[in-house]
Order: C-alpha cells, then sequence, then structure tokens
C-alpha cells in the first residue's frame, strides 16, 4: 500500500503533467492555490467536500455553484477528479506538492506570501526581489490574503519564514518593554 506523502505526490505530479499537456499550467496552479487556501480557511466548504456521508454529486455540485466562472474549465475538471477519487481531504497538501514540482521544473523557489490586503504588482516585484536575494533562488510568489496578519506581510519559503508582521513586531516591542 503507498504511503500518504506517496499518494499526494503521485496526485501533484498527475494534475501537473494534465495541466502542462493542456497548456494551462500556471493558471490551474495559481487557481488551486487559491481554492485550496479558500478551503482551508472555511469550516464548512471544507466538510462540505470532505464529508463521506456527502454524495460526490453532491461535491461536483457545490464545486460548479462556488467556481462557475470564476475558474477555467480545467481547474473545475481538475477538482472534480480529485473530488471524484475522495481526495478532497489532501487537496492541501496535493496543492502545495504540485506547486513545489511545478516551480523546481522552473528551477525556482515558491514564496508563500500572507497579508491582510492583496499585494500590488510593485509590491509582489518588490518582495520577490528581496526574497531571491535573502534565499539565494529565483522565487515565485503565491500570495494570500490573511487578515490575521493584520498589517505588513508573512513569507514562508520552504522552512524559512520571514516574519515581517505588525502583529509580530508588536509582541517583540510587548516582550522587550517587559524586559526593561
Amino acid at each position: 500500500m503507498a504511503s500518504k506523502g506517496s499518494l499526494v505526490q503521485g496526485y501533484a505530479q498527475a494534475v501537473l503533467e494534465v495541466a502542462e499537456a493542456e497548456g494551462h499550467l500556471a493558471e490551474v496552479e495559481d487557481e488551486l492555490f487559491r481554492f485550496a487556501k479558500a478551503v482551508e480557511a472555511d469550516t464548512k466548504l471544507r466538510d462540505g467536500l470532505t464529508d463521506i456521508a456527502v454524495p460526490v454529486e453532491n461535491k461536483k455540485a457545490l464545486l460548479a455553484d462556488l467556481l462557475g466562472q470564476k475558474a477555467s474549465t480545467h481547474t473545475v475538471s481538475l477538482l472534480n477528479f480529485m473530488v471524484e477519487q475522495g481526495r478532497a481531504r489532501e487537496l492541501g497538501q496535493i496543492v502545495d506538492a504540485l506547486i513545489a514540482l511545478a516551480a523546481e521544473r522552473r528551477k525556482h523557489a515558491v514564496a508563500e506570501i500572507r497579508s491582510a490586503v492583496p499585494l500590488s504588482e510593485d509590491q509582489r516585484a518588490k518582495l520577490q526581489a528581496a526574497l531571491s536575494k535573502a534565499t539565494g533562488k529565483d522565487i515565485e510568489i503565491r500570495a494570500v490574503v490573511d487578515p490575521t496578519v493584520v498589517g505588513g506581510v508573512v513569507a514562508r519559503v520552504g522552512d524559512q519564514v520571514f516574519d515581517g508582521s505588525i502583529k509580530t513586531r508588536l509582541q517583540e516591542a510587548k516582550s522587550q518593554l517587559g524586559s526593561v
């Protein structure tokens, strides 16, 4: 029996191959990333897609209702396939593995950026340059709006975390003031 890690890698590789063969890898990669983060953040949505008591057709209808014209037919088809195969629970892991595989193919590293508000193209470019300099790697940015960040950004590149959030700066100031 295959381990969960190899199962996730297998699905990620399959999604990568299909999206690449169809010529829509970048689009599918981006849409899957955003959808996986939405599922991660929304308990009701996650439950609707992962509950074994909910019929597959209902889960596919939920995907169609949610994504409609917001995602490409390629992305919706791949999500439907994962749901049909009972892999909605592993969606986040599969997408993370897909992004890592695609970046590796392009000889890049992926930075997951969390910010309280959407980043402008200029901000993304500056972050990309700074992270490339800090890590010594070509960086691809995947941005997520996360209101818990409050202000600033938190970037994760592999195991490295660069925390420039206001929340962390306030905690650091509080601890420094407490030690004075």
